[in-house]
């Protein structure tokens, strides 16, 4: 039975005043204060709020009167020095990487199918880490690891940021190409070797003389492919201040004073720029993969 008190749940029996129980789910501020300010507001809030983001950009615009034309005659101006001294230098970067890479990927490559375990097993222990490495972290080691000067006797020599982003880049390429030296020698039917062991051939004569040459067709394709990516993957030396395409353009729009409409101009430009060169080795790299493929 619900006991009756006199003020609360029964009527007052006397004009004097009467303390109500305390609550402590009313002491200090209401969690859910905000979230039902939020839900009070009118329904067309939201609409008001995108309309005043999207005239924000129009209002600045109309204040400080720089428009997208002003944009393209600014990028018209700076086109030449993006072109001579920033994307020429991305494929610098990128024709010495996989020029090394390339190199030391096919020695590395034939160290795999060695016949002495230590230096197989070596050998794919060094493919496997740089293959399966992020780009960005290896750049990022060998900027930190690498000297900025090399002292030989009393002659000193500089080592500037865009080699260290050569060695950088050149080591994942390396590993790319080291597995596909192994894969073509690989895909060689083993009649070949049998064959030129049959005839006293020694390996270093069936490898260089019989073998390899099979397998250069069959590499061109996908080296050509490592190639456009090590390209794209330039712009990457931009964060260790190596003054190519992408640093170039930061430093056009700083000396431009930084307006939002040139965002898009020289952004794209770099975008097309990589395209028109990228573009055309993709499309050679499938017309040659159709031409030399092994067919069965």
């Amino acid at each position: 039975m619900t006991s009756r008190i006199a003020g609360i749940t029964a009527p007052a029996r006397t004009d004097l005043a009467v303390l109500k129980p305390f609550r402590l789910a009313t002491a200090g501020p209401d969690p859910m204060l905000l979230t039902r300010w939020v839900a009070g507001l009118p329904a067309w809030t939201p609409l008001a709020l995108l309309a005043i983001a999207l005239a924000w950009p129009a209002i600045a615009h109309a204040q400080g009167r720089y428009g997208y034309g002003d944009a393209t005659e600014a990028l018209w101006r700076w086109m030449p020095f993006l072109v001579w001294s920033g994307f020429f230098f991305n494929v610098l970067i990128s024709v010495l990487s996989m020029a090394i890479g390339t190199v030391a990927g096919a020695a590395l490559g034939l160290a795999q199918i060695s016949q002495v375990p230590a230096i197989r097993r070596t050998a794919w222990c060094v493919t496997q880490l740089f293959r399966n490495s992020p780009w960005l972290v290896i750049l990022f080691i060998v900027l930190l690891a690498f000297p900025f000067e090399i002292v030989i006797g009393g002659l000193i020599i500089p080592i500037p940021d865009w080699i260290k982003a050569v060695i950088g880049l050149s080591l994942p390429i390396m590993a790319n190409i080291s597995e596909i030296v192994r894969g073509a020698v690989n895909s060689v039917p083993t009649a070949q070797w049998e064959a030129s062991e049959s005839l006293a051939f020694s390996r270093r004569q069936i490898l260089w003389q019989i073998i390899l040459p099979q397998c250069y067709k069959r590499m061109i394709p996908p080296w050509m492919n490592w190639y456009a990516i090590l390209t794209m993957a330039t712009p990457l030396c931009s964060l260790l201040g190596v003054e190519e395409l992408i640093t170039l353009t930061r430093q056009a729009m700083e000396g431009e004073n930084n307006h939002p409409e040139l965002l898009v101009p020289f952004y794209s430009f770099a975008l097309i720029m990589f395209f028109a060169y990228c573009y055309p080795i993709a499309r050679i790299t499938i017309a040659l993969e159709r031409r030399y493929a092994v067919k069965l």
